[in-house]
């Protein structure tokens, strides 16, 4: 056990391309797995070579969310003040938790604190986290950077994803665990819009590095009204309109939609209403989880832990 009441908490899902040298870099933590019914090697390889990691083993896939709910309540239970959530498929570098933990403890105005994203290769800036560091983002960061600037001991942002987050208890009993209203992608995002309407800021560390070793998967854009095409609409429908920054009006869009399948009727265009009214019919499902979502989450309480 550590002086710091931290715990790394792991989901994992078929991991073992990525599993040994993601535990190997937390051995200096106590971590929790918490693995979403794998159907590889992931369960019998950690109890065979990790035998001190607390292992929850699930009899199907929770997704992430609903898995790291399970191990954040498991760590609360067992006196941690901090809980670092990890992706399998990333790697600690250096002493990047005791710089974030550091910070955290001095600044608990900052719920989320997050490192650096870097490849695997550790070349370069992780595509997909360089987004929220644009300018547009965070203001300094690129600037800084680029001009040889010293850089801010922290940049706040609206949003960084849940690959590496340090989470203090104090942020998890105000805002809650993660909403089972998502099952996997668009949770860490509505989680970031919570943690800001109670209160708490979201922040990156320069100077802490974390690999996120997910260069070779290649994301391709879902065929358009595909099944994938329709898993993407609704993430975003939950993303947009259990926002509780903001007054989406559910209601608003289902007119509008309504209005685009009449305009295809009118023209003939059957088989494109079709797939609008798809729209209509899948917001119509959503507004009662939506509508409760929001209601639970503009409460402070340690929700769906």
């Amino acid at each position: 056990m550590n002086n710091f009441s931290l715990f790394i908490i792991i989901t994992t899902y078929n991991s073992i391309p990525w599993l040994s040298s993601c535990l190997d870099s937390c051995k200096d933590f106590p971590i929790v797995v918490v693995d979403n019914a794998s159907t590889d090697e992931t369960v019998s390889y950690i109890e065979r070579n990790y035998p001190s990691i607390i292992l929850l083993k699930q009899t199907e896939n929770l997704g992430f969310g609903q898995a790291n709910n399970i191990g954040i309540r498991y760590a609360l239970d067992h006196g941690a003040e901090h809980v670092f959530l990890l992706n399998q498929d990333a790697y600690l570098v250096d002493d990047v938790l005791v710089e974030l933990l550091t910070f955290q403890k001095q600044h608990v105005e900052y719920g989320i604190l997050s490192p650096i994203h870097i490849t695997g290769d550790q070349k370069k800036l992780d595509k997909n986290f360089s987004n929220f560091m644009l300018k547009e983002k965070t203001k300094q960061f690129y600037s800084d950077f680029v001009l040889g600037n010293p850089l801010a001991a922290v940049y706040e942002v609206p949003f960084v994803n849940a690959a590496a987050w340090l989470v203090s208890k104090t942020c998890l009993e105000t805002v809650g665990g993660f909403d089972p209203l998502f099952f996997h992608y668009g949770e860490d995002e509505n989680y970031c819009q919570r943690v800001t309407y109670h209160g708490f800021k979201i922040g990156v560390l320069p100077r802490a590095l974390v690999i996120h070793d997910r260069a070779n998967r290649k994301q391709s854009k879902p065929e358009l009204f595909s099944t994938d095409y329709f898993k993407e609409v609704e993430k975003l429908y939950k993303i947009n309109f259990a926002n509780i920054l903001t007054d989406n009006d559910i209601d608003l869009k289902i007119s509008k939609l309504r209005q685009v399948v009449f305009k295809l009727i009118v023209q003939l265009k059957f088989k494109q209403a079709k797939l609008y009214q798809q729209k209509v019919m899948l917001l119509l499902q959503l507004k009662p989880l939506i509508e409760k979502s929001r209601r639970f989450n503009v409460i402070k309480d340690s929700h769906y832990l």
